[in-house]
């Protein structure tokens, strides 16, 4: 006797999802391709490292404040609605980054950019919950997988051959009829309407969010510093103090009226764990991105095409396993897959804490498409994982918080790996006799070093991560699924 196929994803639906992977893959692809153009930048604007590395960590922390206000959106207004204003915002940030006259005006832009980038990405992932059956869900969370692995790896590549030729304006140039014509075809395509509960914003919860996220990161970018500013250690006193009040807010919250963010996704074993894995694969990601194209340029000497083109094979990588990947979880589970991938790219960070000036270009190829290889097995199953055992009324706050961690997890390995870098390359630098470079690759080793000690926990909790889909039990009485 065969078994019964699993249930199809009807048409109408197939053309919601194609509409949302295709807008979010252009506003993630944006959140990096300003990475290689960050040593064009520093000459240009006369900034140094870590002043311009607020480019990509204001965009992360951003989306980080912006993104626990989905799940009371994706609630309170239409899936189309959402997605107008999302697409809408990213298009006017891009349009003000092609025309802004200077590094304040380019970093506000940037900040327009994330909050309708911040936006998508729960409304991709709520809506993939709403709309997919369990048994397709690993399938469809590949291509997910692409979205936000891929197009954050091949961001380089794309602005590297822009580079080349062009003017940095033509990097956001370039994507911005792309964003005006994903506005347009999904205005057309997505429909329906709000859930049937109304839930009301609570303004002390997004205010609390700024000094939380906002005092964390900024201090994770001070340890980089050499005496200027605030130091680090005022701001993530801060920091932890508004977290720890913004939780405290949340859970009274969910007791009297509607939390920003529902922190009962937590009381699910398997979300929890798969966060957690997800917030250290953020790391490794976003701190291999951005710290690769500098060493690439300033020691090895390459130009913006050639570290676009060297770091375009392992984007190929992720985006071409992912989908196969999905299928994999839907016949194997989460558990080879994780612990396989977290064990490759913890190797490959290791590896990289020994790069020096004489390290063949092929080696850091090969190394890069190993990290690909690693997080395109990590990602899908951990995504999967993590939100298949939430029942429907905890889709876009489970989405959301999920969304959060992760940008908060980039911005601050970003702020955290670019702060040792420049912290050790200038204790380098004003030690012994040392040549430029010499500091330059001590502070790359040290930043490589930290995040391959980080990883190790990644090893330890792919150990631990299974799929088990939400009961039918745990959805009586929910409130509908969100936004249809």
């Amino acid at each position: 006797m065969t078994p019964a196929s699993p249930p199809q994803i009807s048409h109408e639906n197939r053309l919601v999802i194609t509409a949302l992977v295709t807008a979010t893959f252009v506003v993630i692809l944006n959140e990096t391709i300003m990475n290689v153009a960050l040593p064009r930048l520093m000459a240009e604007l006369r900034i140094d490292a870590t002043t311009v590395q607020w480019l990509a960590t204001a965009f992360m922390l951003t989306m980080s404040v912006v993104i626990p206000t989905t799940g009371f959106l994706l609630q309170r207004l239409a899936r189309r609605t959402v997605f107008i204003l999302a697409m809408g915002l990213f298009s006017a940030g891009t349009l003000l980054a092609a025309l802004a006259p200077g590094f304040g005006i380019l970093l506000l832009a940037r900040v327009v950019q994330a909050s309708g980038t911040a936006i998508m990405l729960p409304l991709l992932m709520t809506s993939v919950l709403t709309l997919v059956p369990v048994a397709r869900r690993g399938q469809v969370m590949g291509t997910v997988s692409i979205v936000i692995s891929v197009a954050p790896a091949i961001g380089p590549t794309i602005s590297g051959l822009i580079l080349q030729f062009l003017s940095w304006r033509f990097m956001f140039l370039t994507v911005l009829p792309i964003a005006l014509a994903a506005l347009v075809y999904g205005a057309r395509k997505l429909g329906g309407s709000a859930e049937a509960e109304r839930p009301r914003l609570d303004a002390f919860s997004v205010v609390l969010t700024v000094p939380a996220f906002g005092g964390l990161v900024y201090g994770l970018s001070q340890l980089g510093g050499t005496g200027s500013g605030l130091g680090p250690a005022l701001p993530l006193a801060v920091g932890v103090a508004a977290l720890g009040l913004f939780v405290w807010r949340q859970l009274v919250l969910q007791r009297s009226g509607s939390p920003l963010l529902d922190l009962r996704a937590f009381t699910h074993p398997m979300y929890t764990v798969a966060t957690a894995l997800l917030v250290v694969g953020m790391v490794a990601l976003f701190g291999v991105v951005i710290l690769l194209p500098i060493y690439l340029q300033q020691v090895q000497g390459l130009d913006t095409l050639a570290t676009g083109l060297l770091l375009l094979p392992g984007g190929l990588v992720m985006g071409l396993l992912s989908p196969t990947v999905g299928k994999w979880f839907d016949r194997v589970g989460p558990v080879p897959l994780t612990l396989t991938g977290t064990t490759l790219m913890t190797a490959v960070l290791f590896a990289l804490a020994f790069l020096n000036a004489a390290t063949p270009v092929w080696l850091v190829l090969v190394m890069h498409m190993l990290m690909s290889l690693g997080l395109a097995l990590l990602f899908t199953p951990a995504f999967t994982s993590g939100l298949n055992p939430l029942p429907p009324h905890l889709y876009s706050h489970g989405s959301a918080i999920l969304s959060t961690l992760q940008q908060v997890a980039g911005a601050a390995g970003t702020a955290l790996l670019v702060g040792v870098m420049a912290a050790q390359a200038h204790a380098s630098a004003t030690g012994a006799a040392t040549s430029a470079i010499e500091a330059q690759l001590s502070g790359f080793r040290a930043a490589f070093l930290v995040a391959a000690i980080v990883a190790i926990a990644a090893i330890v909790l792919a150990a631990f991560l299974r799929n088990r889909p939400a009961l039918p039990a745990t959805e009586e009485g929910a409130p509908a699924a969100a936004v249809h």
